[in-house]
């Protein structure tokens, strides 16, 4: 990696007391508890913005973890990402606090529908004058599929081939809808927009249907920035055409650079520019002043990691009952329905069998991703070693002592990065994809699929005239 390349940096949080690492609301200097309340989002985007953080990527999960021990139980009592709120409703109270924060927010494909979640997304983008990314999922709880009234999730590969259909549908919706300026607002002709601008959308897909004009007027972005976090072989394909940012997990080095050369890959023979993917690897950072105190700040919070509540999250997230096998027994490859890339990572993508009871600890193999303590010069080291022996763009830098894990890394490594070139000193100007691809404008690029569905715009005058006056 040259000293010019910029690392990116997202705040990895949820909309729940609980997140990656389950009863860590125990810990009595964490804030999670409060996570239903508008200080706790605005304090995080405050201290996001003050270590000139790219944005606050928002996990989600549609469903309860039930799969161990074949209950709820675990989940509920541990609070695994339960009891879990709408992250899309804390975006506002964030935005206001800020100027050039993003917004990453996960949202469940499967249950929604285009024509509605459209303008929802729209309306995101308006509020946060452009800084909106869309986390696209397709949803693999069971519980979330019979609490929606269906019998059963979608198969893996069929909850993809929703996904782009729905894609399909949004994309029409965001960039062919309404023409740029469609909505005049010209008070003297009392025409606040051209009908002639406004045209129908018409999607007959397999899998979704729209009749109709698009409810919002386009939004900074028009199309939201687009994440994507699966990275199974189905997955990898999906986000080669579709993504802008992927949210990805690995063990080893050797693991995360096969996915993101596998990507780039794919996204040259969909046309587009490999670069036009951005890597982003979920991260654990434990930092103190020097390594012998982040150490032991590691143990003390070990202390309050809830195990069966781990195990909840892990058997929801893989759709594998841990309940079912003793702690030294090796994690055995089974076909799932679940997040089928973690429990290929887990067994055939791994260096070594990992056993059940070391997936439940607070360290490396329990993060099933990057995972690093140290001093901030340790951590910095680290963080640098990753980007050039795998090619990401950055981090998603995973929650664990809401605030005060991310407060110690914008104090002690933001400022270790912006001294060694590698981190910015301020903000670009612009909205989110402005931000995170320089020069590419606010919209996405003409080599991006959505582009396909943008109309050129109606140079005749409107056939609307002004309003008469009442008598």
């Amino acid at each position: 990696m040259t000293a010019r390349r910029e690392i990116r940096l997202n705040a990895f949080h949820m909309n729940a007391p609980g997140h990656s690492w389950a009863g860590l609301w125990r810990h009595p200097r964490d804030r999670s508890v409060d996570y239903n309340t508008p200080e706790y989002w605005a304090d995080l985007a405050r201290i996001a913005e003050r270590g000139k953080f790219d944005g606050v990527f928002l996990a989600d999960v549609f469903g309860t973890y039930d799969v161990y021990g074949g209950s709820a139980d675990a989940a509920l009592a541990g609070a695994a990402q339960a009891p879990n709120a709408d992250p899309t409703l804390v975006v506002p109270i964030m935005a206001q606090v800020t100027e050039h924060l993003g917004f990453g927010v996960t949202a469940n494909l499967t249950y929604e529908h285009p024509y509605q979640f459209a303008r929802r997304f729209a309306t995101l983008d308006h509020l946060t004058r452009g800084r909106v990314g869309w986390n696209v999922v397709t949803g693999y709880l069971e519980s979330g599929a019979k609490g929606m009234g269906l019998a059963e999730a979608r198969a893996h590969d069929d909850r993809y081939a929703a996904g782009e259909d729905f894609l399909e549908a949004v994309y029409k919706l965001w960039e062919g809808s309404w023409e740029d300026d469609a909505a005049g607002r010209d008070r003297a002709r009392a025409v606040f927009t051209d009908p002639r601008k406004v045209h129908r959308v018409r999607h007959d897909g397999p899998y979704y249907k729209v009749d109709g004009l698009a409810l919002s007027e386009p939004s900074p972005q028009r199309t939201p920035v687009l994440y994507q976090a699966g990275t199974s072989s189905r997955g990898k394909r999906f986000a080669s055409r579709h993504a802008e940012a992927i949210f990805l997990n690995g063990q080893t080095k050797k693991m995360v650079a096969d996915s993101v050369r596998a990507i780039r890959e794919g996204a040259r023979e969909f046309g587009r520019d490999p670069r036009d993917i951005q890597f982003f690897l979920g991260t654990t950072v434990i930092v103190a002043p020097t390594r012998a105190e982040a150490v032991e700040k590691q143990r003390e919070i070990a202390r309050y990691l809830d195990v069966a509540g781990q195990l909840a999250l892990l058997s929801g997230w893989t759709g594998i009952d841990f309940a079912r096998f003793s702690p030294d027994e090796a994690v055995r490859y089974v076909e799932s329905n679940a997040l089928r890339s973690l429990v290929e990572n887990l067994t055939v993508n791994s260096d070594r069998p990992f056993t059940y009871g070391e997936l439940a600890g607070f360290n490396p193999v329990g993060a099933r991703a990057g995972f690093v303590v140290g001093s901030p010069s340790e951590v910095a080291d680290e963080l640098i070693s990753w980007v050039e022996d795998t090619d990401i763009d950055g981090f998603n830098l995973v929650r664990v002592i809401a605030h005060e894990t991310l407060e110690d890394f914008v104090d002690l490594v933001v400022p270790e990065l912006q001294s060694r070139g590698v981190f910015k000193t301020e903000y670009r100007t612009g909205t989110l994809r402005e931000k995170l691809f320089p020069g590419e404008g606010p919209r996405l690029p003409t080599r991006h699929p959505a582009a396909a569905h943008r109309r050129k715009a109606v140079a005749a005058q409107s056939i609307v005239e002004p309003a008469q006056a009442e008598a």
